[in-house]
């Protein structure tokens, strides 16, 4: 690795032989020194979950210049923090989770391994973005995606990112994109989760699905920009704090 070069620790949550994080590291090689420490199989859904009953390993699959890529038996969060304790030579200059193969727009940055990536990131004070495509194909195009990759990757490594901000970037499913918006996250909720899964000798079995359903669809939300062709840039705030409540709270009959 070398110290002149940025150095970009990069994760996700469909594991390591995906095209999306394949794709990502052979876009991002001619900007940094690539690190990618991923799991070892699909985690999608896994959110900031952490691995605390069993033990988490790694190891080396490939290394050349410039370039190593790890897998890891845990979650992608474990993923971050095991290579920020163990595996980096330095602090990386940039943490970066993708590139997804699905929509992580809208209340999906909850659930979305590879944003729990970007949080982890940006929880140890790291610029950190998260690249997800509208595509759950394991064979998804991701080349319309490289400029624009490119493009936001530099900035962020020009600017840095504020402190406890970081970016959640989505992708259109589209072979042209009318522009970039920088907008807000909609508001939504999921519903219909769950479908029945039969077996012939238990009961209650599940299968997760759902659809998400909108509760509205302004032009400066990001499942606008989306479905009408743009690439969605939404900044995520790490402090989750209503501050707008805490003096109405404080009128409660409560023992101050």
């Amino acid at each position: 690795m070398n110290d002149k070069k940025p150095l970009i620790l990069i994760s996700n949550d469909d594991g390591v032989t995906a095209k999306g994080i394949n794709e990502l590291i052979n876009t991002l090689r001619p900007i940094g020194d690539i690190i990618a420490v991923a799991p070892n199989a699909p985690r999608s859904g896994a959110a900031c979950s952490l691995t605390v009953t069993t033990p988490v390993f790694y190891k080396l699959n490939h290394e050349e210049e410039g370039l190593k890529i790890f897998s890891c038996s845990g979650t992608p969060v474990d993923c971050i923090k095991l290579a920020l304790h163990s595996i980096v030579p330095r602090r990386p200059d940039l943490v970066i989770g993708g590139i997804n193969h699905g929509d992580n727009s809208a209340v999906n940055v909850h659930y979305s391994g590879t944003m729990g990536i970007v949080l982890e990131g940006c929880m140890k004070g790291i610029p950190s973005i998260g690249y997800s495509l509208c595509d759950h194909n394991p064979d998804a195009d991701f080349n319309p995606l490289k400029k624009h990759i490119i493009e936001i990757t530099s900035e962020v490594l020009k600017h840095g990112l504020p402190e406890g901000i970081c970016l959640n970037v989505n992708f259109p499913l589209t072979e042209t994109f009318k522009g970039v918006r920088i907008c807000r996250q909609t508001r939504g909720v999921w519903s219909n989760e769950w479908a029945s899964c039969p077996h012939p000798y238990k009961d209650n079995y599940y299968w997760l699905t759902g659809s998400f359903q909108k509760s509205e669809m302004a032009e400066d939300c990001d499942a606008w920009a989306l479905s009408n062709g743009y690439v969605a840039i939404t900044p995520v705030k790490i402090d989750v704090t209503a501050y707008e409540v805490i003096e109405p709270m404080k009128k409660w009959n409560l023992s101050f």
